[in-house]
């Protein structure tokens, strides 16, 4: 499993992908709301959505886990 962790604190905008999806490297995964920018989270890697840890409107900080591909 590999970890995705946010790199900005702020409120979950958008859920782009859903568990069990296939992704492709650099595919967005969450988009997030950080001082009224739209900061967008991608896949560092291809591999399957295992689990998003976040729903839309939560807050995450900065290097939380947000997903985890397998």
């Amino acid at each position: 499993m590999h970890k995705v962790l946010s790199d900005v604190t702020g409120t979950v905008w958008k859920v782009e992908v859903q568990p069990q999806q296939q992704v492709a490297a650099g595919e967005t995964l969450l988009i997030v709301e950080s001082m009224k920018m739209e900061i967008p989270i991608s896949a560092p890697r291809a591999g399957v959505v295992r689990e998003i840890f976040f729903a839309e409107g939560e807050i995450i900080e900065d290097g939380q886990v947000v997903a985890l591909l397998g």
